[in-house]
């Protein structure tokens, strides 16, 4: 009898349809190492939308589903080798923790758009949920995927920086400077819409990127913060702009900014991390490069490629091309699914190595709802609450 061969990690999506941005960046990315493949879907409310999506995507039309609860019941009700395996959830915040809380019941694996839910106690309660089942969580920090954060991280993990002292990291964005949910802009009249984003806009969209990148890399968890956040544009109802000064568990100062009315700027995510022996600096619109600035010596500048001389275990792992082919963004999401995938394969439950999980949602949730208070509070700094 013939052996059949290795399968696909079968996926489905509930959100992504005709008009997103981030579902077709989910799709190619999961794509890249071709262990992963879409097989149903629930795209849209929109029927029209859904319909055509389905179309474009070649999905069986009998797995083209009208709502996520359709999904899972019908996926849930085939044959254990056909049925979907992984589900991409990548809809506005407030669906996150109901879709993947439902998904966990039904005995898939769950891959979510960040922040992981809009309150910490419903994160925690999925939370619960995962430690009870055999189910896989991942959290979509896309930036976490990239071979030289890795690098960055690995440096300050082997002492080459010293005792770390400062940590700067900031993401300026300019694309919400005008009104655009008053022209009906899908992706602006969710993101300022406080039922469908939670109690936080710019904070929670990409706020939580920087505090995310900022204890990955340092190996530090922020405990305290004092922070402002800030609406510029007349109407609008959640933030789209703030800063934090920050302390760490290890000692270290901070500051932290996000902002979306920065006009100009585009995705401008960078990092700076100093300790007593010296520095390193990272930006994610020019990924493959890495600044160390060891302490009275010369800057160094490391490059990202396989095979390149000085890196580490992990970051090489997550480097794809030569030197000097630029990697980028799908790249860095396809490490994130190449991972997952793995997990899967291995049998893994709970997080999957090399991929931010469950811990990582509540630490996000955790930062958004102490920023927020901050702004409300007469205290001057407040404390982030532990995570078990």
């Amino acid at each position: 009898m013939k052996t059949p061969g290795k399968q696909k990690i079968r996926m489905g999506m509930v959100g992504g349809g005709e008009g997103a941005f981030i579902g077709a960046v989910h799709r190619h990315a999961a794509a890249l190492d071709g262990q992963i493949e879409l097989v149903c879907g629930a795209f849209s409310r929109d029927a029209g939308n859904n319909q055509r999506t389905g179309d474009d995507l070649c999905v069986d039309p009998n797995r083209l589903y009208s709502s996520w609860q359709e999904l899972l019941q019908k996926e849930a009700a085939l044959p254990e080798d056909k049925r979907m395996q992984l589900l991409v959830i990548v809809t506005p915040n407030q669906l996150h923790v109901p879709i993947s809380r439902a998904a966990i019941a039904a005995g898939f694996h769950v891959f979510c758009e960040k922040p992981a839910g809009v309150t910490l106690a419903e994160t925690q309660q999925l939370a619960v949920d995962l430690i009870a089942s055999n189910s896989l969580y991942g959290l979509a920090h896309t930036y976490l995927g990239y071979p030289m954060v890795w690098q960055a991280k690995e440096l300050v993990q082997n002492g080459t920086l010293g005792t770390i002292r400062k940590i700067f990291v900031e993401y300026p964005q300019g694309w919400l400077t005008d009104d655009l949910e008053s022209s009906q802009n899908k992706q602006a009249s969710w993101r300022t819409d406080p039922a469908q984003a939670g109690a936080s806009g710019c904070m929670a969209d990409i706020g939580t990127h920087a505090f995310g990148m900022a204890e990955f890399i340092s190996g530090q968890h922020i405990t305290e913060l004092c922070a402002e956040l800030k609406s510029h544009v007349p109407g609008r109802r959640l933030d789209d702009d703030g800063a934090a000064l920050f302390r760490t568990n290890g000692g270290a100062s901070g500051v932290l900014l996000a902002s979306q009315i920065c006009a100009g700027e585009e995705n401008a995510l960078k990092i700076r991390i100093y300790g007593d022996k010296g520095g390193l600096e990272w930006h994610q619109m020019e990924p493959n490069t890495l600044l160390v600035k060891p302490h009275g010596a010369p800057v160094q500048l490391l490059r990202a490629g396989a095979g390149q001389p000085g890196l580490g275990a992990e970051a090489s792992r997550r480097c794809r091309l030569p030197a000097g082919h630029p990697e980028g963004y799908l790249e860095a999401m396809g490490n994130l699914y190449r991972d997952f995938a793995a997990a899967i394969r291995s049998g893994e439950k709970g997080t999957p190595t090399g991929v931010p999980g469950i811990k990582a949602g509540m630490r996000g949730m955790a930062f958004i709802e102490t920023v927020s208070s901050s702004q409300h509070s007469e205290e001057k700094w407040l404390s982030i609450p532990a995570i078990d």
